[in-house]
C-alpha cells in the first residue's frame, strides 16, 4: 500500500524521465534522492512496474524509499541534529519507513533512540507502535515519561509484572532497563528485581461469534406502503430494495418505513416486494377471531393473472385484494404473497422480567 499523495504534478518531457531512470538504474546519489526520484517519476504518470522494469527497483522498494524520503523530510523540517540526518541517510530507509505511522513531532526523538540503541527496522516498528499507544493514554502511569524510551520501559514492566516464569520476567525487565529515559521508569523496573509478586494478566472475552445456521434467522426487509385505504400511486410509487449479501443489508434513500420479514422461500422468490397494513375484515376471506391488523405482502413484480392467487386491484380510488376465477380486465397491481398476523403474545411485559418459578 502506497502511503504517499497520488496527485499528478506537472509531466516529464520524455528525455527529463529517461535521465530520471539513468539514474536510478545506476543509484545517484543517496536512497533520499532515489525517493524522491522515483516519486516523481510516479507522479508524471509512470508505473511502479514500468520503473522497475528500467531501474531494477522493485515495487516495494519504490514505496519504502519513497515514504521513508518523506519521513526524512519531516525530520529535516523539524530541525534535527546533522549528526541523526548523517545517521539516518546510512542507509536507514528501512528504520525511518517504520517512523511513518508517527507524527511529525514524535519522529525526530523515536528517530534519536534508534540511533542511539542501535535498533533494527523490526525494533523500530515495535518501538514507534508502543510510543504511538502510549502517547494516546488519557494519563501517563506514574514514574513513566512522554518519552519513547519510557513507553517501550512500560511495556516491558506491565508484562514482566505479569509473567511467573522467572526467565520471562528477568528478559522483560533487562528490555525495560535497556529502554528506560527517566530515573522514575528505571527504578519502577529496578522494584521488579526484588518484588516477585505476580499481576494476573486480564484476557480479552471471547468475541461472541455466532453463524447463522438457517436462512430463515436472517430477516428479508420489506418496504412498507403503509395502511388501508391507499390509493394506486401510494403503491407502485414506493421505492424497491436492493437486498446485498451475504447478510441482507439494503442502501435505501426513501423516506418511508420498511419491515423485516422471515426470509421464508416465498418471501425470498418476491421479485419487487411491498408490504401494506390493514385490518383483517378487509381480505376477500374473513379470518377466525376478532378483527386484527394484518400485513399483507405483494410481488408488484407478478402482474400475470392465475386462478390460485390474490391479487391488489384498485376499485375506483381505493385499493383492495380480490380473487379472479378468469382474467379480468382491470390492472393487476401485484400478487398476494402472504397474509402475516401479528405474534401472538399473553404478557408481552414478561418477557422483560426474569422467570420465576413458585415453589
Amino acid at each position: 500500500m502506497n502511503h504517499y499523495p497520488q496527485e499528478r504534478s506537472q509531466p516529464l518531457s520524455e528525455e527529463q524521465a529517461e535521465e530520471l531512470m539513468r539514474s536510478l538504474l545506476h543509484k545517484e546519489g543517496t536512497w533520499v534522492d532515489w525517493g524522491k526520484t522515483s516519486q516523481q517519476l510516479q507522479k508524471a504518470g509512470y508505473n511502479s512496474q514500468t520503473i522497475f522494469e528500467k531501474t531494477g527497483f522493485q515495487a516495494s522498494q519504490q514505496n519504502l524509499i519513497i515514504v521513508a524520503a518523506q519521513v526524512y523530510e519531516s525530520l529535516l523540517d523539524s530541525q534535527v541534529s546533522e549528526d541523526l540526518l548523517s545517521y539516518c541517510r546510512g542507509p536507514k530507509s528501512d528504520v525511518l519507513y517504520e517512523l511513518r505511522i508517527l507524527k511529525q513531532n514524535q519522529r525526530g526523538v523515536v528517530a534519536q533512540l534508534a540511533k542511539d540503541k542501535n535498533l533494527d527496522h523490526l525494533e523500530t516498528r515495535d518501538l514507534a507502535k508502543t510510543f504511538q499507544t502510549f502517547s494516546l493514554m488519557p494519563q501517563l502511569p506514574p514514574g513513566f515519561t512522554l518519552h519513547p524510551g519510557d513507553a517501550m520501559a512500560y511495556q516491558c514492566w506491565k508484562q514482566a509484572k505479569q509473567r511467573k516464569d522467572l526467565q520471562e520476567r528477568t528478559r522483560l525487565i533487562a528490555k525495560g532497563l535497556k529502554y528506560a529515559f527517566s530515573n522514575t521508569a528505571r527504578e519502577a523496573i529496578e522494584k521488579l528485581l526484588s518484588d516477585l509478586t505476580v499481576t494476573p494478566q486480564s484476557s480479552a472475552p471471547l468475541m461472541p461469534l455466532y453463524r447463522v445456521q438457517n436462512q430463515e434467522e436472517i430477516s428479508r426487509l420489506v418496504p412498507l406502503a403503509g395502511t388501508l385505504p391507499l390509493s394506486k400511486n401510494q403503491v407502485l410509487g414506493v421505492e424497491k430494495i436492493d437486498i446485498i449479501s451475504p447478510f441482507n443489508y439494503v442502501n435505501y434513500n426513501n423516506t418511508g418505513s420498511v419491515v423485516p420479514l422471515p426470509s421464508w422461500q416465498s418471501v425470498l422468490k418476491a421479485v419487487d416486494p411491498v408490504a401494506i397494513l390493514c385490518q383483517s375484515d378487509r381480505l376477500p376471506q374473513g379470518l377466525t377471531g376478532k378483527p386484527e391488523e394484518v400485513l399483507v405482502l405483494i410481488d408488484r413484480g407478478m402482474t400475470q393473472w392465475d386462478d390460485q392467487s390474490y391479487f391488489l386491484v384498485e376499485e375506483g380510488e381505493e385499493l383492495t385484494f380480490k380473487w379472479f376465477p378468469e382474467s379480468p380486465s382491470c390492472p393487476l397491481l401485484g400478487q398476494v404473497i402472504i397474509v402475516l398476523r401479528p405474534k401472538k403474545i399473553f404478557d408481552e411485559n414478561n418477557l422483560l422480567e426474569p422467570w420465576q418459578m413458585d415453589d
